[in-house]
């Protein structure tokens, strides 16, 4: 990716950032669909853990005054007066869903820092990844109403998931913008932090999760994305060969040492 790219990946130490920087509204367009795509697939590269300097963590930021005014909508005109309009709807959603499903299935964690107006792809994309981070201006809606849409980069099944199918169902129906104290009642946003400093503590935060165990964070992803899809008692049946498998990392073996000989909290981990 070369630095005019809309969406580009940075590196921050063991923190993997992708920049959103389509000015002036960040809006999600041709480009920064093609661009999402080829994160996606270069993440996977830089998160592999046979990778000596693997990133341990991703973040999501964005330039500008707003996260995103959300997509330009001369994309969807163009597939609804062009031929086959159902058809080329179809591979667009595919083309994105796979996008968000790799992003959502890296493994390590993901943090979404939104720190003003998030709509639609962004707010979808941000619904993809691990733990969300709002800014206390910020604000999100789902308002593909207004083109006759519904979501479908994932967001009302991720909505349900986090809030329950009666908030994802009351969001887009109505397609408002809701503040990030209200999504962060709901469970959508996980913490609502200071608008001074809000960029730097979102960095501070995610190298925090990048310095963890990195391999029993991939573990931890794993059983909770089986208790969502399959149940509880799914996850109890992966326990044993993902949490098992722990026992021979350097990680766990130098946090027991450290833990025995210093207390608790003093190990450091290398992601192996």
């Amino acid at each position: 990716m070369t630095e005019t790219a809309p969406l580009r990946i940075e590196r921050d130490g063991d923190v993997a950032v992708v920049v959103l920087d389509n000015p002036p509204l960040n809006l999600f367009d041709g480009r920064v669909f093609d661009a999402l795509e080829s994160v996606a697939g270069e993440l996977v590269g830089l998160t592999d853990p046979a990778r000596p300097d693997r990133a341990r963590a991703v973040l999501f930021e964005a330039r500008g005054k707003v996260v995103s005014g959300g997509v330009d909508v001369t994309e969807f005109q163009a597939i609804a007066e062009g031929p086959e309009p159902a058809e080329r709807g179809a591979e667009l959603w595919a083309r994105l869903l796979k996008a968000s499903q790799t992003i959502e299935d890296l493994p390590v964690p993901t943090v979404y820092a939104a720190h003003g107006l998030t709509l639609t792809a962004a707010f979808e994309l941000a619904l993809a990844c691990d733990i969300l981070l709002a800014a206390e201006k910020a604000s999100f809606g789902l308002v593909e109403i207004v083109v006759g849409l519904t979501p479908s980069m994932g967001g009302p099944q991720r909505l349900a998931e986090r809030a329950g199918p009666a908030r994802a169902r009351e969001l887009v129906f109505t397609g408002e913008r809701y503040p990030a104290a209200v999504l962060e009642r709901w469970n959508v946003v996980n913490r609502v932090l200071p608008d001074d400093g809000f960029a730097a503590a979102a960095r501070e935060y995610a190298r925090r999760v990048a310095a963890g165990p990195t391999v029993a964070h991939a573990a931890t992803k794993r059983l909770v994305a089986e208790t969502i899809r399959n149940g509880a008692r799914a996850a109890d049946a992966l326990v044993p060969e993902v949490s098992g498998a722990l026992f021979a990392t350097e990680d766990l073996r130098g946090a027991v040492a450290s833990f025995l000989t210093e207390g608790p909290g003093k190990a450091t981990y290398s992601g192996r």
